[in-house]
């Protein structure tokens, strides 16, 4: 599964997780409650996996828990990534090795998975030719290890040129049979890091972006068959002066029967690099105009919990360091102030954190980063009394919201 490789020629990055304890008060509107208590922290992917990157971590109906991400990786940016998985039925204390689940024939990345209503496991994923211009300057650079120059054009060469655009996508794969077997990819006509979710209504919602068609829009497509085919549904409208194509890697949330959050990563100038938001009270078919919501951070995990409040899981990649990595924060109809999960990360190659609530009531969030320690970038959860150093997420709850518009 991992490509050999000198460690010297790449950093080593893995999944992360912690397990908190989510402290819980009763708040009255502008209150801000308690922070959460940090139970454990501890890397999860084998260093054999080589880089880990960009997970979703989602619990199954059983309880079982199933983190995918892309991995087999060399870097940030390689031809090698493949999507992998790794379950555990112990609530994250011990997770089982990794499995392929898909491995084209240029780089996997990103990894989203949703257990529909009925049952039905969908992990998605896109293809990318981000390496090709690296690979192009690896070819006039002394400096590049010829065995590693090699490993790379041998990839390349999988497919002829016209092949590898044909190649790009954005793609899910679908198990009826609880993962046991998978079907073979198809187009889900959108892509965000962490996937679709299911409404309380049965369709399945999929906010996203459109990456390799000329219009590259945002918006969300629409299941009715569980899963196995998907229709777009509405566009997300541009604020005045933003360029949509800045828009990039959205979640969405269901807070209520139609009601609806998205919320964006955003690289326009105004806000830039804050998360933006917007709301549907129709089901997804009309939606309200982004706007900052004042987080400073991306992209974003929503997460309803069990008493109706929400949970927004996110990366921080700036200075100072005690700032850096994933954060969680909830709302009503603003955001309290972000609460500090983790803050030792080596490097600001991190994030992408998704969280779920644990039967106990604890909240277990899974990343990725570098470690101070280690030489590439890898997971983190909990297990065991032994707690591990990583990137630094920060939680908030608040009440149930309203959406006004």
């Amino acid at each position: 599964m991992p490509h050999p490789r000198s460690l010297s020629l790449s950093m080593r990055f893995g999944l992360m997780a912690t397990l908190l304890l989510f402290v819980t008060a009763h708040v009255t509107r502008g209150d801000d409650p308690p922070g959460p208590q940090l139970l454990e922290e501890r890397t999860i992917s084998p260093p054999e996996a080589g880089y880990a990157g960009w997970p979703t971590l989602t619990r199954l109906h059983s309880g079982e828990l199933m983190v995918v991400w892309s991995g087999g990786r060399e870097s940030h940016v390689c031809p090698f990534g493949q999507v992998l998985c790794m379950t555990s039925r112990d609530s994250g204390v011990t997770w089982t090795w990794p499995r392929v689940l898909l491995d084209s024939a240029i780089d996997d990345r990103d990894a989203g998975v949703l257990q529909t209503a009925q049952g039905t496991l969908l992990v998605t994923t896109f293809t990318s030719l981000a390496y090709v211009p690296t690979l192009h300057k690896a070819r006039q650079q002394a400096n590049w290890d010829a065995n590693r120059l090699a490993r790379w054009e041998a990839v390349h060469a999988r497919l002829r040129d016209e092949q590898r655009t044909g190649d790009l996508g954005t793609w899910m794969i679908r198990s009826t049979d609880g993962g046991q077997t998978w079907s073979t990819r198809y187009d889900s006509l959108v892509n965000s890091p962490h996937g679709p979710i299911n409404l309380s209504d049965g369709r399945i919602l999929y906010a996203g972006k459109q990456l390799w068609s000329n219009e590259k829009q945002n918006g969300v497509a629409i299941s009715n068959d569980d899963g196995a085919t998907w229709q777009w549904l509405a566009d997300i409208p541009t604020r005045p002066g933003d360029d949509p194509a800045q828009y990039h890697e959205l979640h969405a949330v269901e807070t209520a029967p139609g009601h609806l959050i998205v919320q964006i990563r955003n690289h326009n100038p105004t806000n830039h690099l804050e998360t933006l938001q917007c709301e549907s009270t129709d089901g997804g078919r009309t939606w309200t105009e982004p706007h900052s919501i004042g987080v400073w951070g991306f992209p974003s995990h929503l997460l309803k919990l069990r008493d109706g409040r929400l949970l927004m899981s996110y990366g921080h990649r700036r200075a100072p360091r005690l700032q850096y990595g994933p954060h969680q924060c909830q709302q009503r109809q603003v955001w309290f102030e972000p609460r500090q999960i983790s803050s030792t990360a080596a490097s600001t190659d991190l994030g992408y954190p998704s969280t779920v609530e644990l039967d106990d009531g604890n909240l277990l969030t899974i990343w990725y980063e570098k470690l101070p320690d280690q030489p590439e970038p890898c997971a983190e959860c909990p297990a065991g009394n032994s707690r591990r150093n990583g990137s630094n997420p920060s939680a908030l709850a608040l009440d149930a919201p309203t959406i006004t518009h």
